[in-house]
């Protein structure tokens, strides 16, 4: 995978009263921890970093940071924005080690939902439940993405997340549930009112039918 670049500085100051100057300034204060390294605190362009969190695979790809003429490999690990503003306040990054695995979440891509038979022939529509999952593997091996494949997909059943394909090298990571869904096809909203509305009906009627036969018992 070609790994996005990121060019930052040293932050030499600390404390919030410099991270106020920062930002006023168009920059955003950061951190580079892990491995066996001391954590640096750098500083971003602010511009440049918004722009490039708007972009899906900059939240899982590897991407090369230079800071000050030295380049590391990192995951971005977190970020912060302003309530309010279009502001990027904050930045985390880990350093990968090529050697370790590797443990981040991926986002998932929905594919053949227009030519499933729940959406093509019965008129369902397809709930995306899960947008990403927890995956581990070498760094060399990480995806930008997992697809998940729903072109056999029929009305009322799911995919859990043992069904889907892996690229080879990644391993599922436990989600605390058994094996959680996917994606679901629901039923129209028309058909599933139908159905309530038979099944009343048919209760009804057999009610009135026991109510028929209790009064024919009496007479």
């Amino acid at each position: 995978m070609k790994s996005s670049k990121v060019i930052a500085s040293v932050r030499k100051n600390s404390g919030s009263a410099d991270s106020r100057r920062l930002r006023m300034s168009g920059k955003v204060p950061g951190i580079i921890y892990g491995s066996d390294s001391n954590p640096v605190n750098i500083i971003l362009e602010h511009n440049a970093m918004r722009l490039a969190l708007e972009v899906e695979s900059f939240h899982s790809s590897i991407l090369d940071i230079d800071v000050e003429g030295k380049t590391e490999k990192v995951l971005l690990r977190d970020f912060q924005v302003h309530p309010y503003k279009p502001q990027v306040i904050h930045v985390d990054f880990q350093r990968v080690d090529e050697a370790k695995e590797l443990h981040t979440s991926v986002p998932v891509h929905f594919v053949g939902e227009q030519e499933c038979p729940a959406v093509k022939m019965a008129g369902g529509t397809i709930s995306h439940v899960a947008n990403e999952i927890n995956i581990k593997c070498l760094p060399k091996d990480l995806p930008e993405y997992i697809e998940v494949d729903l072109r056999n997909l029929e009305i009322g059943n799911s995919i859990h997340l043992n069904e889907l394909k892996l690229p080879v090298g990644i391993k599922l990571v436990d989600h605390g549930q058994d094996n959680p869904v996917i994606a679901a096809a629901i039923k129209p909203k028309g058909v599933v009112e139908d159905e309530i509305e038979s099944s009343a009906t048919s209760e009804d009627q057999v009610s009135d039918d026991n109510k028929e036969s209790t009064e024919e018992d009496k007479s």
